[in-house]
């Protein structure tokens, strides 16, 4: 059996998720397509994940590949996570994840509507008319907020309780329900943020404004086979359960995902993973590199089992549901976090000695983020412990 130790796939990490120096020089869409896709739970580590795989890129190439030339699209996919993809991913993801989240989605909010005597009986239907009637003001719109939907279309203020026995329920309108699940159908998608590229509040644009086709149907079996297969060109090798755990998808839909394609098995450290039959051949290891990635980047979220990255550090860079926050790695390994503070300034603190050549290129990768900024304050999502420590 072929074996992989940590170094060696610190190296292919470095090379295929571009963040060796050499690697730096693709654009926006290329990079995205590099890790398959970049997460975008929070808008600004779309942006900072760019910016540390691109030299000479800014937040406004971003802007332009999202909402100018349309070539990625943000999107609810793996482990219902929102994305940004490239579009020719959009089929697969689409397929393989989108399809049965919206399935879930509608059959949860039915049972809260149907709760509330919606629909005469007829949830579902009542539900696939609301729908139809905003998509159809959308596209006559040609992009909206939810606000401004719900004037247009009077039932997406149809108040829905979820929990009343729960004191801390509350009667709330089904506008955000609808255009989710018309989202993860594939029938609108979040266009431009109202405010700066680190700002969560979007308006929504119709799919054809995207894919004047709409998404094109792939069978989802099909869907899943392509989606593995990217996975483990970029983030392979690797355990089962890094799939199983990346995908959100049954233990039976990924093996037979898995047995679609040409594999070999490969011991990582012990752990037998699995690869691609024809990229077996040694990645030669670049020079030592400096990055400052963001929380939730998809480099650290590619793989359930981080220990061969991460080391001793996860309860300081983790918060309790498992988000991890802004790192600092050195040549393949995480060795500290980061923040930014309200004023601005980028600060970071080291976890690890790394030695006076590592810290003047992280302290390098510093200001690169600082740049980035600008003007530009991300209210963090969530909270790990040392991006507390480093902001207090």
């Amino acid at each position: 059996m072929r074996s992989m130790d940590a170094a060696e796939r610190r190296a292919r990490l470095a090379v295929r998720h571009r963040l060796a120096t050499p690697e730096r020089s693709a654009g926006v869409a290329e990079i995205a397509r590099s890790m398959v896709a970049l997460h975008a739970t929070d808008p600004a580590t779309v942006f900072l994940s760019v910016a540390a795989r691109g030299d000479g890129l800014t937040p406004a190439d971003v802007e332009q590949a999202l909402y100018q030339d349309r070539a990625l699209l943000r999107m609810l996919a793996m482990r219902r996570t929102m994305f940004v993809a490239p579009v020719d991913l959009v089929p697969i993801l689409q397929a393989a994840c989108a399809d049965a989240l919206a399935h879930k989605q509608r059959r949860t909010y039915g049972k809260y509507l149907a709760q509330e005597g919606v629909g005469d009986g007829d949830v579902q239907g009542w539900l696939a008319e609301v729908e139809a009637e905003t998509h159809k003001a959308l596209l006559e719109r040609g992009s909206a907020t939810g606000a401004q939907l719900s004037k247009d279309v009077p039932r997406l203020r149809t108040q829905v309780n979820p929990a009343p026995d729960k004191s801390y329920s509350k009667p709330t309108n089904i506008t955000t329900w609808v255009l989710v699940t018309l989202g993860c159908e594939g029938r609108i998608v979040r266009g431009r943020p109202n405010g700066s590229w680190a700002s969560s509040q979007y308006t929504w644009a119709p799919i054809e404004s995207w894919l004047p086709e709409g998404v094109a149907a792939v069978p989802a079996a099909a869907a899943r086979v392509e989606l593995v297969r990217r996975w483990l060109r970029a983030f392979g090798p690797a355990p089962v359960s890094d799939i199983k755990w990346w995908t959100g998808w049954t233990l039976g839909e990924v093996r037979a995902a898995l047995g679609a394609l040409d594999l070999v098995e490969v011991d990582v450290n012990g752990v037998t993973g699995v690869l691609l039959a024809d990229d077996l051949e040694s990645v030669v290891a670049p020079e030592p590199w400096a990055a400052l990635l963001p929380a939730l980047d998809p480099t650290p979220m590619g793989w359930q089992g981080r220990d061969w990255f991460l080391g001793p550090h996860g309860p300081s860079l983790f918060d309790r549901n498992g988000n991890i926050g802004p790192t600092v790695w050195w040549d393949g390994r995480i060795v500290g976090g980061w923040a930014q503070r309200k004023d601005g300034e980028i600060v970071y603190r080291l976890l690890e000695d790394v030695g006076a050549d590592a810290e003047s290129l992280i302290a390098a990768e510093s200001q690169r983020v600082t740049d980035w900024f600008g003007d530009v304050r991300a209210v963090p999502r969530f909270r790990t412990p040392l991006e507390r420590e480093l902001t207090a």
